[in-house]
């Protein structure tokens, strides 16, 4: 049985090589971060940065996200970790590229704020807490509540990609009980052969072009015997190139939702087991 299941595995590896376009080898597939891709996506941003800093002041009804629904927070409070997209379906088109702007949210019982900021800034730590997808990483500096963090990166989604990347990341504390933290990509290199004697990155802007930039919009409040944990990332990639859309839309499409949901979620496994 092993041996028949080993020879479908094969054909079907065999048809699936044969039907893929000479387009769509891995090397065929590499890309680079246009200029004007850079700017479109930096204007999105500072759009973005002045709601979430009127979302950081608001009072009590409008920090959260899930309090703006009955069924976000009934959801969350069930267990759920919960994600939607911001506008859209989640991204947004641009001159050679894809913006990605996904929110959710997950609450944590029977833990206090100051908890769960020692979880989050035990960055160390990640590579035991997120894994698979954070591989390794390192607190580089801190000062107060300033981060600078590096975490190397595996993106699994028919193709696996491995990055290497930094961040600062900035936490504000509002209240004894509320805090929000602003989290900014400063370098995403894409690893060649990671792992292998030959590992290289690749200079940053260049490779396949999964994931260009990444920053994240966290909001903590602690009540109702617990935390609210929320995340809103905003992340750039590639387009999607004609006639390779059964090959990248998968990547590219569902990466950003699937990242998210699996961090909130490992975020609350790591309190309850």
């Amino acid at each position: 049985m092993n041996r028949i299941r080993r020879f479908l595995i094969h054909a079907c590896l065999l048809a699936l090589g044969a039907a893929m376009p000479r387009a769509a080898s891995p090397a065929a597939l590499s890309t680079e971060l246009k200029a004007p891709t850079l700017k479109a996506f930096e204007a999105y941003m500072r759009a973005a940065e002045a709601r979430l800093e009127k979302q950081a002041a608001a009072g009590a009804e409008g920090f959260l996200w899930v309090d703006g629904s009955p069924a976000r927070k009934r959801q969350v409070l069930q267990g759920t970790a919960i994600a939607e997209p911001w506008v859209d379906k989640g991204d947004i088109e641009i001159a050679d590229g894809l913006i990605h702007d996904w929110v959710g949210a997950v609450f944590i019982p029977g833990v206090t704020l100051d908890q769960t900021l020692a979880l989050l800034q035990n960055y160390d730590n990640h590579k035991n807490v997120y894994k698979p997808e954070v591989v390794d990483s390192r607190l580089l500096s801190r000062r107060g509540g300033d981060f600078t963090i590096f975490l190397r990166l595996l993106k699994k989604q028919v193709l696996t990609i491995v990055l290497d990347t930094n961040y600062d990341v900035h936490y504000i504390r509002v209240s004894p009980t509320r805090c929000y933290a602003n989290s900014y990509s400063t370098r995403i290199a894409e690893v060649d052969k990671p792992g292998a004697p030959a590992e290289r990155e690749l200079p940053p802007g260049k490779g396949h072009g999964f994931l260009w930039r990444l920053n994240s919009f966290w909001r903590f409040e602690e009540r109702d015997g617990g935390v609210y944990v929320e995340c809103e990332a905003i992340s750039l990639s590639r387009d999607v190139p004609t006639g390779l859309g059964w090959l990248i839309n998968p990547i590219v499409r569902a990466l950003p939702k699937d990242s998210l949901v699996k961090t909130l979620r490992a975020t609350r496994q790591a309190f309850v087991k």
